[in-house]
C-alpha cells in the first residue's frame, strides 16, 4: 500500500488532524495537505511517517495521546 493510503486511512482510524500527524512527524503542519496535493515523501519521511505510526498504535501513552472517553 502506498505512504499516502496508509496515512489517510490511519489520520480516518485515529480521528487525527492532518496538521496533528504533520507537526509530529516532520514538524510540518502542512505535510499531509501538501501530499494531497501531490507533494511526494522521500524515502527517509516515508520512514519516520511509518514509525510513528506504528508506534502511536503500539504506545500512545508515550506520545502523549489522551484516548477519547
Amino acid at each position: 500500500m502506498h505512504i499516502n493510503r496508509k496515512i489517510e486511512r490511519f489520520l480516518r482510524q485515529h480521528n487525527m488532524a492532518p496538521t496533528t500527524f504533520g507537526r509530529r512527524v516532520a514538524r510540518d503542519p502542512r505535510l499531509v495537505l501538501d501530499m494531497r496535493n501531490g507533494r511526494c515523501l522521500r524515502p527517509a519521511m516515508a520512514i519516520k511517517a511509518e514509525a510513528f505510526m506504528a508506534a502511536y498504535v503500539r504506545h500512545p501513552e508515550l506520545l502523549g495521546v489522551q484516548e477519547a472517553a
